[in-house]
């Protein structure tokens, strides 16, 4: 009754369940609450992008399907930074700093 095998696609079964749930349940999760917070994004809202750089958004430019605007991680932001213009991946931002509602931050 105690067969080699059985043993063996336990032990692997085991440690297959123990890595979905320490590795990639996690991380699942952590990029679709990045996807959501990545789709709420705004001009005017404070943003951190990957590298570092801190900027505010100008502009975002996003793909449209039948006049209906689709949201890609592809899309192209731009954003001031400084006395600087730049183009960023939205998929490139890493954190977004909200301003407050009255538009002015002290």
């Amino acid at each position: 009754m105690n067969n080699p095998l059985v043993s063996t696609i336990i032990m692997y079964g085991a440690i297959g369940a123990i890595f979905y749930f320490v590795l990639l349940r996690p991380q699942q999760k952590q990029k679709k609450e990045h996807d959501i917070m990545l789709r709420s994004l705004r001009r005017a809202d404070e943003i951190v992008t990957a590298g570092g750089i801190v900027g505010e958004v100008t502009y975002i430019a996003q793909q449209t399907k039948d006049g209906n605007p689709v949201v890609s991680l592809d899309d192209r932001v731009t954003i001031k930074s400084g006395d600087t213009r730049l183009i960023v991946e939205r998929g490139r931002i890493a954190k977004i700093v909200r301003k407050t509602s009255t538009g002015s931050e002290e």
